[in-house]
């Protein structure tokens, strides 16, 4: 395996910040979205949609200018790192392996991320791009800044539907990570489970699968 491309919602980053701000902003408790979240999580709806039963009336992306504006809008610091962040895509930089983080997040959180200096070959954000998961041109995005064949590249996430389903069906090697809603909920499926070259309750286990799946190769 020549490169791992990682998700950045709840792989990389903590998303309750990210909610948390929303449900100050909207002047509702913050358990309540919290619960909403989980409630389409479970009926396999868009996460926003949590924010759309509180108003339904919203309009999002006005919403998010008026937050920015306001001096609320989004924010990301070494904080919403998880722990294994930084000692993974260190530790897979220094194997030789080409590290990319690609996920649906603005081009706000793009420049926040980049921010961070981690140690990354290549970052960007579907707002950056144009194009969101799960089209499979986000995908084929993601193979262009690898630079490298479709079999070569592992995808890390935690989102059967936006992460797993599309880059097998782009032909990638795929990872579900056990974090966050998203992954502890759909863990056991059937389905993800047979998609999933790799089930992984933390980013710490990736250089030491690769490195026996490379050694099983050669």
């Amino acid at each position: 395996m020549r490169a791992v491309a990682f998700d950045i919602g709840e792989t990389l980053i903590r998303d309750d910040r990210y909610w948390a701000s929303w449900a100050d902003w909207l002047g509702v408790p913050r358990h309540t979205l919290a619960a909403l979240v989980g409630a389409v999580t479970a009926q396999g709806r868009d996460n926003a949609d949590a924010i759309r039963l509180l108003r339904p009336d919203i309009d999002l992306a006005a919403e998010y200018a008026a937050r920015e504006a306001a001096g609320r809008g989004e924010h990301l610091d070494e904080t919403d790192l998880y722990d294994d962040v930084r000692p993974t895509l260190a530790g897979l930089k220094e194997a030789g392996i080409r590290v990319i983080v690609a996920g649906n997040q603005t081009r706000r959180a793009g420049a926040l991320l980049r921010g961070l200096n981690l140690p990354v070959d290549h970052l960007a954000t579907s707002g950056e791009w144009g194009v969101a998961k799960p089209d499979l041109d986000f995908f084929a995005r993601v193979l262009d800044a690898a630079g490298v064949a479709p079999h070569e590249l592992l995808y890390v996430g935690d989102h059967p539907v936006n992460d797993l389903y599309p880059a097998a069906e782009a032909g990638l090697a795929t990872a579900h990570l056990r974090r966050g809603p998203w992954g502890y909920l759909w863990a056991d499926d059937a389905k993800v489970q047979k998609t999933a070259d790799y089930t992984i309750d933390g980013l710490n286990e990736l250089l030491a699968i690769l490195t026996e799946r490379d050694e099983r190769v050669t």
